[in-house]
């Protein structure tokens, strides 16, 4: 079986298929011969809690609504004892070496194509208590541990395989065990895409359906680049992905050269190329392939590895300082946590825990927890001692947002100094991700020390297209008029008032949009590690002058293809006369 999604991650990789449903919480994998004993166990204390708990709301609805209507749930403990449920879900088990949850939803499967067969309408309507039984066996198996604990234990290579990827999920697991991932939902730009390539696991997004025809524990091979994903590859189409693979490390070697050599056009511009990454023990890597410093540390994926533990200051201050160091002599740059309150590692009283991208998310949160913001100002001060740092804001859209964050890094300063500890002056910018903050770009840039351009929030807030909806993702243009004139605003405004601006999204690891970039006057790139190379190498072979007249007439046009077009015309190869 083919299926032909996004290719968000270059690279090839061949594994055993982990299915996640992260709607139901649901995991699937096939394991071990020595571990069936274990996963039947697992299924009969699955059993156990459920005949409990059914009993319980048959006793409750006889009490309160008479015995009459306590037979319903008379069925549902026959079902428990029914061979053809859990005897059967144990014969998967054994036979074809799954854990429970799999096993039960095939049981469901079998069942419920029974049922739709006969052409009696009570037995039809009996699949709702098999579905409502099953159900409840498979809350008991995710009540019983950690499913991502199971996973960890399973031997490698691994495809994961999810109605929807979360970068907390891949931060939990042992990305040298994955061998790929496949996504039902995403695009380019979605968060679980950019750490795919950062830590160079090739991945597949947008397939609508992979999680739902992908069998746990089948063989399936992954090409990153072309979106393809084969199911079932026999040794020829292997071999073929594998030998794609082989090529694309060759042209990756081909590029180490560049590596050590300097950021500059070819008429001697000088580019400082950053690295974006999501863990100490990245900074060191970062350097080797070629990065001038940190431009983007994405401090969140802290609390995806450690959860609430990891919110603590002194847990937050070992870390930052396990990162200056390691990254020592270059900068870095932290971004305080950008996530929603549904994010966050605890519970919180007085708010609702929407997930919605425009609610309360980056800065706004940071400012209404100011425990856990002033926690981790603290940690990051304390840190800015061993090394070379700045503090960034995320989701900034306003002049009081930056003076009420400034405000709470003089209280954590003022706070340490009163523990008598010494706090360097560190400074402070804004991310602009936020339209609001691209067009009052000159306000910000009076009170800011330097900017960062994310350009992945900045085009989805801009053109109103959720960069995670494959359905729209196609509206997702970079090269839109909007956008140009946006970036140009926010490079002015920079120069202007005399301070840094960088752009860190992903238009940065285009070479193509890098050229653009460049031409509107940006010098400064973040970006992931990989990309750095092959940057280097398009830097070397353009001419500023030239591309800040292309950039010129793109600005003048009219629509993302007229722009594409201008680009297009100055790249392409000369003919040799």
């Amino acid at each position: 079986m083919r299926l032909k999604g996004l290719g968000v991650s270059a690279g090839v990789g061949v594994g055993t298929a982990v299915v996640l449903h992260r709607a139901s919480g649901d995991l699937g994998f096939s394991v071990p011969a020595r571990r069936v004993p274990r996963e039947i166990e697992r299924l009969q204390a699955a059993r156990t809690a459920a005949r409990e708990q059914i009993s319980h709301i048959k006793d409750r609805i006889a009490s309160s609504a008479g015995a009459e209507h306590a037979y319903l749930f008379d069925a549902q403990l026959l079902m428990l004892d029914d061979r053809m449920l859990i005897d059967r879900a144990i014969e998967i088990i054994r036979n074809h070496l799954v854990n429970a949850e799999t096993a039960l939803q095939r049981t469901l499967e079998e069942i419920s194509a029974l049922f739709d067969k006969g052409d009696d309408p009570y037995l039809r309507e009996r699949r709702g208590d098999v579905s409502d039984v099953v159900g409840r066996l498979s809350g008991n198996l995710r009540a019983g541990g950690d499913p991502l604990a199971f996973v960890r234990e399973l031997e490698g290579p691994l495809v994961l395989v999810a109605d929807e990827l979360t970068p907390s999920i891949i931060a939990q697991l042992d990305w040298h065990r994955l061998a790929a991932l496949v996504s039902d939902e995403g695009s380019w730009t979605y968060h679980t895409a950019i750490l795919a390539r950062s830590i160079r696991i090739p991945a597949v997004a947008g397939l609508r359906n992979a999680s739902a025809v992908i069998a746990p524990g089948a063989l399936v091979a992954v090409d990153g680049t072309t979106g393809e994903v084969i199911v079932g590859p026999d040794e020829a189409t292997i071999a073929e992905i594998r030998a794609r693979g082989r090529q694309r490390a060759q042209f990756e070697e081909s590029l180490d050269e560049f590596r050590r050599l300097p950021g500059v056009t070819a008429d001697g511009v000088a580019i400082r190329l950053e690295a974006n990454i999501e863990s100490p023990d990245d900074a060191p890597r970062a350097h080797e392939r070629g990065a001038d410093g940190i431009g983007l540390f994405r401090s969140e994926f802290l609390l995806a590895a450690g959860g609430q533990a990891a919110l603590a200051e002194e847990a937050q201050y070992l870390a930052y300082r396990q990162l200056v160091t390691g990254a020592a002599p270059a900068a870095v740059t932290i971004r305080t946590f950008d996530v929603s309150q549904a994010q966050m590692p605890i519970e919180q009283v007085g708010f609702d825990g929407s997930r919605s991208p425009l609610g309360l998310r980056g800065i706004r949160l940071s400012l209404a927890m100011d425990d856990i913001f002033q926690a981790q100002l603290r940690a990051l001060l304390r840190a800015a001692s061993h090394g070379s740092m700045r503090i960034m804001f995320p989701f900034v859209s306003s002049v009081e947002e930056l003076r009420a964050a400034r405000e709470a890094v003089a209280r954590a300063a003022a706070s340490l100094r009163a523990r008598g500890i010494d706090v360097p002056r560190v400074p402070t910018g804004v991310m602009i991700e936020v339209p609001s903050a691209a067009i009052t770009a000159d306000l910000l840039a009076a009170e800011a020390d330097f900017f960062a351009i994310g350009t992945n929030d900045l085009i989805q807030y801009c053109l109103a297209v959720d960069r995670t909806d494959d359905r729209v993702s196609r509206l997702y243009e970079p090269l839109h008029p909007a956008i140009l004139r946006m970036l140009r605003n926010v490079a002015r405004a920079g120069r202007r008032r005399h301070i840094r601006v960088s752009v860190c999204g992903e238009m940065a690891a285009d070479p193509v949009l890098l050229t653009l970039l460049v031409g509107l006057g940006v010098t400064e790139f973040s970006m992931s590690p990989t990309a750095i190379p092959l940057a280097k190498q398009v830097l070397r072979d353009l001419n500023a002058a030239d591309v800040t007249r292309v950039a010129a007439r793109a600005l003048r046009a009219a629509t993302a293809a007229d722009v594409e077009k201008e680009l297009t015309t100055f790249l392409a190869p000369q003919p040799v006369k």
